[in-house]
């Protein structure tokens, strides 16, 4: 099997296997599902299929955004109206995912920069490809990799619950948003993960507002640490995006309804994020948003 197998069948998908170790010293600013990656041999990048290039730094590292999970943003925007969800939850998840592959102590700057202790840790990923940003989206995994880096490796429920993906799910402490192309069984094993979670209440699903609502009349409405509402990142992104195109006013903002259970797939001009709507929706009630 190889990377252009029918991958929306129940069949096993290979993914490629790079070793090396991650490494958030040096200015990155790692949050729950995108931190920095260095291949053992850094012509492995030249392996990755995908939409863009992966053009690492010197060193050899490169972004990885972890594949099928979205954590709450610690920083989005441009440097004048950078922003951020409500950080317990967002730092929770990123310092889960740094513990998760091997670092003892995660020290935070203001800025969101990272210094770690040990000063990087071994590790590997897999992937199906980079997106049209040139990150390399991935499972992440600490230690030890099943295969020699460079191969192609079939990706059963097993490994998949290896990695740092499947963990932060099963935490609570991220969203299933899955990519065009990720395979039935790899969605509902993580779809799966991610419902344990959210019956237990755990993480962002004891607070989630993505299905009930919130009124938002600006910004401090989706990033107070306090009383910010916890939604769906990629709804957050968007709201963000318009608020700073256009100022909210009492009587009109305009909200973007992702692909989610019970909610309609369309932009509305209302004072709420829309409520679980009765109407057609575009998928399962199982089903969580696709990244395009």
């Amino acid at each position: 099997m190889n990377a252009d197998s029918d991958v929306l069948t129940g069949v096993a998908m290979s993914m490629l296997l790079i070793r090396g170790k991650f490494k958030v010293e040096g200015g990155a600013k790692p949050d729950g599902d995108t931190l920095p990656f260095i291949p053992d041999n850094a012509a492995d990048w030249k392996l990755v299929p995908g939409q863009g290039q992966i053009v690492p730094k010197a060193d050899g590292r490169a972004s990885i955004r972890l594949e099928g999970i979205d954590a709450l943003e610690t920083h989005y925007g441009e440097k004048q109206h950078v922003e951020h969800q409500p950080r317990g939850l967002a730092h929770e998840a990123a310092d889960e995912l740094l513990k998760f592959l091997g670092f003892d102590t995660v020290l935070r700057a203001d800025d969101e920069t990272v210094a770690t202790t040990p000063d990087s840790v071994p590790g590997w990923i897999l992937t199906r490809g980079a997106d049209a940003f040139g990150r390399c989206v991935a499972f992440v995994g600490k230690g030890t990799p099943p295969v020699y880096s460079g191969y192609w490796i079939d990706v059963d429920d097993d490994l998949l619950k290896r990695t740092a993906n499947h963990r932060l799910l099963l935490l609570g402490l991220a969203y299933p948003t899955f990519y065009s192309g990720l395979p039935v069984y790899l969605r509902e094993l993580l779809t799966e993960a991610s419902e344990k979670a959210r019956a237990s209440a755990k993480g962002v699903w004891k607070v989630d507002k993505t299905l009930d609502g919130a009124k938002v009349t600006g910004m401090t409405s989706l990033t107070d640490d306090t009383t910010g509402a916890v939604i769906l990142p990629k709804l957050f992104r968007r709201l963000k995006d318009y608020l700073d195109f256009r100022a909210p006013t009492p009587r009109h903002w305009l909200a973007f309804a992702p692909s989610w259970p019970g909610l309609r797939t369309t932009s509305i001009a209302s004072s709420r994020i829309p409520r679980r709507s009765t109407g057609a929706c575009t998928t399962s009630s199982r089903s969580p948003p696709t990244t395009p």
